[in-house]
This record gives C-alpha cells, sequence and structure tokens, in this order.
C-alpha cells in the first residue's frame, strides 16, 4: 500500500494542531444542530433521546472511523485524497463507467457544500438569543458569510494560523460541557448499548425516519478524506480519536439535559447552548461562531481544491485561476468564490432559520458517500484485497447508506430539492464537458509526421517566404512523437505558410498523480524541428508559457539549441530570437450531420466555453505572442448533398 509523503505524515503537535484546523470544520460544528434536529418539536422521552445518541454513536464509529478514518485513507494518491483523487487511481483499470459515480459524487459534494457556511454560521448567531431574544439574526449571518468570501482573495495563510487554536479551544469546551452535563444524569451513558439505536429505528412510530437527522453528525466525514493532502492521514487518523472523544461527550452532554425535559417539548430551544452555565453564553457563541468560521472556510477552500482538479480532469470549463499565497496547494478561483457566496447568501434568506436548512442539509451528501464506496470497492479490488472482504464491506456500507438516503429524502420538499437541483446542474455541466471532449477526440484526424517533415524543413529554407517567427510553437494532442493533428500541418503550410527557423510541438500530458511536472525533449530534426512532452499532475496549474521557458533555458545551457535570433542584424549582437505560439480555437461548423444527443452535448458545449477562459489563457500563454486561429470543428460532413446545373 502506497503511504502518504514522510512530510505530511510525521506526526507532531503542530501538524496534530494544522488537522485540527482544516479537516474538522464541518463534522465539528455538528453538535450545534444534530439533538436539536433529531428531537425536533416531537415530546421527548427516553427512547427518542437514548436511540437517538446510540445512532450518532454508532453512525461516527462505522461511518466515519471505520469506513473513511481507517479504510478510505488507504486509498491515497501520492498523498492525496478526495473523490477525484480516487478516481484518477482508477483510471489506469480502464473501467471507463467509473466516471459516472465520480462525476455525480463530486457534483453533489459541490452542491450540499453551499447549505454548511449558513447552517453552521446560522446555528452560532442564533445563540445569541438566548441573550436577546428580539435580536435580527439573518443580516449578521449574511454580513460574516460575505466578509468570509471577501477575504478569499487575499489568500488565508494567515488567518489559517488561527483555525487549528480556535478549533482546539472548541473541541475543549465541547467535551468539558460534556462532562459538567453527564455528571447531572449519568444514565444517559446506556446509549453506548447499540439496542437503543435499534429499538428507536425499528420499534418507535417514525424513528427510521430520524436517520435524515442522525445523517446531520457525519456530514463531513467526506472532508477526512478530501483534506488528506494537507494533513497526512497519520495526523487526521491520530487526532481523530481526540475529536470523535469531544463530540460524543457534548452528543450525551446534551442528551442528559433532554432527559431531565422527558414529557415536553423543546420548545425553540437548542440543546447545545442550554447546557452552558448562564455567565458563559457570551464567550460560548463567540467560540462558536469562531468555530463556524473555520467549517465553511474549510468548505470554501475544499471547493476550490475540486474544481481545480475536475479541469485537469477535463471535467469542468477551464475558469481563472489564483494563487494568493506561496502556499503551496491553496488556490482562489474568483468565478467559483462569488458562485458560492451568491448560493450561501441565498440559502440565508431562503430558508431563514437553521432548523430550516436541517430540513435539507445532508441530501445530496449522502450520494456522494455512496458513490465513494463504489469507487473505493473497485479501488480495493485493484489493490488485490481479498474478495470476501471486500464483498462484505460493499454490502454493509451500501444497506447503511441506502438507508440514510431512504430516510433522508423525506427533505426532498422542505428544501433538499434545492442541493439535488444545484447538483444535478453541475452533474450536467461535468458531463457534457466530458463527452464532447471525448467526441471531439475521436474525430481528431492524426497524420504521421514524416510525411511533412521534408516540407516544413524546405518551407523553413525557402527564401522567398517572409518569415512569420524565429520560434513557431504549436499545442499538439498526439501522445506519439511521430503524429501531428493534420490542423496543425493544415496551419503551417496551406492557410498561410508560416515560416519558422524552429518548429516546435508541445504535448501536455495530465498524470493520474496529483504533483508532477517533469518534461522529455524529442529532437525530431536537431535544431529544426523539437517536440517537449510535459507532464502535469491533476493538481498543478498549466502554465505553459513559463514551464516552456524554463526547458527552452535548460536546453539552450545543454547547447541542445541555440536561442539567438538568424535574423543577421540582430544576430550580430547576440539578441535572443521570438517565439511565437499558434493556438487552435475551435467552433462547430454548420457542416456537421451528428446525431441529436451529440448535436446537443456539442451546442452545450460551446455554449459552456463562452463562460471559460480563451485557448491562450487556458494554457497560461503570454498573450502578447499568441496567434488564434479559427477552427472549424465537423464531425461528420454532410453527406448525399447534391446540386444541379442550369444552363
Amino acid at each position: 500500500m502506497h503511504e502518504s509523503n514522510s512530510h505530511s505524515n510525521r506526526i507532531t503537535i503542530a501538524s496534530l494542531l494544522v488537522a485540527l484546523g482544516i479537516i474538522y470544520g464541518d463534522i465539528g460544528t455538528s453538535p450545534l444542530y444534530v439533538l436539536k434536529a433529531i428531537v425536533g418539536e416531537q415530546t421527548i422521552n427516553e427512547t427518542i433521546v437514548l436511540g437517538g445518541l446510540s445512532c450518532v454513536l454508532w453512525t461516527l464509529t462505522l461511518q466515519t472511523t471505520i469506513k473513511y478514518v481507517i479504510l478510505t485513507l488507504r486509498a491515497d494518491n501520492k498523498g492525496e485524497g478526495g473523490i477525484f483523487a480516487l478516481y484518477a487511481l482508477l483510471k489506469r483499470s480502464n473501467k471507463k463507467w467509473l466516471i459516472i459515480p465520480a462525476i455525480i459524487g463530486g457534483s453533489t459534494l459541490l452542491a450540499d457544500g453551499l447549505i454548511t457556511p449558513p447552517i453552521s454560521v446560522a446555528s452560532a448567531i442564533e445563540g445569541l438569543r438566548v441573550i436577546s431574544p428580539d435580536i435580527k439574526t439573518i443580516p449578521i449571518i449574511i454580513v460574516i458569510i460575505f466578509s468570509l468570501f471577501a477575504i478569499q482573495q487575499f489568500g488565508t495563510n494567515f488567518v489559517g494560523k488561527f483555525f487549528g487554536p480556535v478549533m482546539l479551544v472548541w473541541f475543549s469546551m465541547l467535551a468539558v460541557l460534556g462532562v459538567s452535563s453527564i455528571v447531572n444524569d449519568a444514565s444517559v451513558l446506556k446509549a453506548v448499548n447499540p439496542y437503543y439505536a435499534y429499538n428507536l429505528l425499528v420499534n418507535y412510530p417514525g424513528g427510521f425516519w430520524l436517520l435524515g437527522a442522525v445523517f446531520l453528525a457525519t456530514t463531513g466525514a467526506e472532508a477526512l478524506y478530501s483534506d488528506l493532502g494537507h494533513c497526512g492521514k497519520g495526523n487526521i487518523r491520530v487526532s481523530w480519536w481526540f475529536v470523535k472523544a469531544s463530540l460524543l461527550l457534548n452528543y450525551f452532554g446534551q442528551g442528559a439535559w433532554l432527559l431531565s425535559l422527558n414529557g415536553k417539548t423543546l420548545n425553540g430551544l437548542n440543546p447545545f447552548y442550554s447546557i452552558m452555565p448562564h455567565w458563559f453564553l457570551p464567550v460560548g457563541i463567540a467560540i462558536a461562531t469562531g468555530a463556524t468560521i473555520v467549517a465553511s472556510q474549510a468548505l470554501i477552500s475544499g471547493s476550490f481544491t475540486l474544481i481545480n482538479e475536475a479541469i485537469r480532469l477535463n471535467l469542468w470549463p477551464k475558469v481563472r485561476i489564483k494563487y494568493p499565497t506561496v502556499v503551496r496547494g491553496q488556490l482562489y478561483i474568483p468565478s467559483m468564490n462569488w458562485l458560492l457566496c451568491i448560493g450561501c447568501i441565498g440559502v440565508v434568506l431562503y430558508f431563514k432559520e437553521s432548523s430550516n436548512m436541517e430540513a435539507a442539509y445532508g441530501m445530496s451528501i449522502i450520494i456522494t458517500m455512496i458513490m465513494t464506496t463504489l469507487l473505493l470497492i473497485n479501488y480495493l479490488f485493484l489493490k488485490r484485497y481479498p474478495p470476501l472482504l471486500v464483498y462484505t464491506l460493499l454490502v454493509v456500507y451500501l444497506f447503511i447508506e441506502f438507508s440514510f438516503l431512504i430516510a433522508n429524502l423525506s427533505k426532498f420538499p422542505h428544501g433538499g430539492w434545492v442541493t439535488l437541483l444545484i447538483a444535478s446542474v453541475i452533474i450536467s455541466v461535468m458531463t457534457v464537458w466530458y463527452r464532447a471532449r471525448k467526441i471531439m477526440n475521436s474525430y481528431v484526424e492524426f497524420v504521421p509526421l514524416k510525411d511533412h517533415i521534408s516540407l516544413i524543413e524546405e518551407l523553413s529554407n525557402d527564401k522567398t517566404v517572409e518569415k512569420y517567427a524565429t520560434h513557431l510553437v504549436y499545442l499538439t494532442s498526439a501522445d506519439r512523437p511521430g503524429e501531428i493533428e493534420a490542423k496543425v500541418v493544415y496551419s503551417i503550410l496551406r492557410k498561410k505558410p508560416k515560416k519558422a527557423d524552429l518548429y516546435w510541438f508541445i504535448h501536455v500530458d495530465v498524470t493520474d498523480e496529483p504533483h508532477t511536472r517533469e518534461y522529455s525533449v524529442t529532437q525530431i530534426i536537431p535544431g529544426k524541428i523539437i517536440r517537449i512532452d510535459l507532464r502535469l499532475g491533476f493538481r498543478e496549474a498549466p502554465a505553459i508559457s513559463k514551464l516552456f521557458r524554463i526547458v527552452v533555458t535548460n536546453l539552450a545551457a545543454n547547447k541542445e539549441i541555440d536561442l539567438i535570433s538568424r535574423y543577421p542584424s540582430l544576430h550580430k549582437h547576440h539578441i535572443t530570437g521570438d517565439f511565437r505560439f499558434v493556438v487552435m480555437k475551435k467552433y462547430l461548423s454548420l457542416e456537421n450531420d451528428i446525431p441529436f444527443l451529440q448535436t446537443i452535448i456539442m451546442n452545450g458545449y460551446f455554449f459552456l466555453k463562452r463562460f471559460s477562459l480563451s485557448e491562450e489563457n487556458g494554457f497560461g500563454l503570454d498573450t502578447s505572442n499568441v496567434k488564434v486561429e479559427q477552427v472549424p470543428v465537423i464531425l461528420r460532413p454532410i453527406r448525399g448533398l447534391h446540386i444541379k446545373r442550369v444552363e
């Protein structure tokens, strides 16, 4: 089994603190609303309290601890995790259908994430009503959420240093408050017995449907895997035991308080704030607000990473990506940032109360977990785990997760449709983008480069043709050095003959590993026609101009090429020759006769391209020396077209 990079796996106090700040924001703030959601407006009794607590305990154990902390963290891709990193590991298995759970899982994860900042912040801020019942919480929630998104453009390196200490204080507070309440009624500890969970789900009227609320306790489990690259599996596994203990102590403390209300209803009270001493409420609310900001930040950063991986895997249109700090892996995607901001504020305005958000939360993330299970099972088979063990895990977790899914279906009319609608839009975008790329690649015509080498060389030496550039650079999708796209040959020789001293062909190969930067050089005709193969990890930015400049500098230093301009007036002064990139911009030709479904996909693809980066910006090319050529995409020419000549 491949282990994560040693530096990220090193377990130290500092690394454990970082793990607390990055990994556990979502699952760590669950005590703010889980038991309140389980009890709801029902009359409180021992069955629902002990049964609910038992369900939470065994959900955290089976779903979070065993599935994610113990099993899924094993599937690390060179130290990186997340559903797209897992899919990248499985691409080499040649099971093409695995793209389906990858797309669905990534889309539902992004969609359900829209509720994480609103429900976390709202649950914390609504605690102010204990102090001032008439306070208007919605404006405060919106200001906090907007401010959080506004600071993303400056990077979160400085703020991030405080995340660990904030969450350490938070989890310590959870544990202390829980213990102080448990001592008032230690009978709540009976909920450790799984019988109470069974009794609630099977014998209590409507008890099964409470799984939708129980599931809120583990919605952040997927983040444990997604943030693997930030902390390493060792730090996650060690820190989880402290986090789990703190969470359970607080849940059981809330349960002890709920038992004291036997026969009554919550009547708007939140068990989380009710176990706090009144004098501690302002401090508790402040700490809770800080923890929810950390949870929201983790969601935002995770969304940026997810979209970046989707772009590199050709599942999302190219969008502008910025790197606000020198910290590796920290990035900022303006379009996604403000879409998330608008979405989160929209959620606040639509649901208004955290209790209403609870009714919708978790509807999509359970689908993500099911998709992760399908991918994980295939990974375990790929790694030759015992088939009996793998099939047992498949049956157990599909049973658990489909039970959660069925219970969560009750949330659909209460707002769950919102996240499913958003997830459907994201799935459509990813599917159209992926399928359109596949369709176009299947119709790309490659020709043997050797059939055109002599013509290109003659053009380069033809003194009657005006020189187009000293160095002419084309991007090629041809995997083999001996091939080239027919459209590139057409551009060089026919569209307008492009004479150059050196012709460069650059091929970019996105690897299944997250962080790779490698290149190889093929001198097709030494000093005349050169091919560069760049191998970039799926988390690396495609900064082709910068990387090409490094490669060229290395080749010149090794005396493999001469960078001095070939113009006599410039050559004698040792001035470096000019470089010019030619980029092909595709458009769908009217001269196509393709099936209806492919027409829909291709029209959708070119519609999405209007909102994506241009080809030159998408590849990170310097626009000052790029020539963009319009190229019609003809997938299937119209046949059988006749015209009659008349006198």
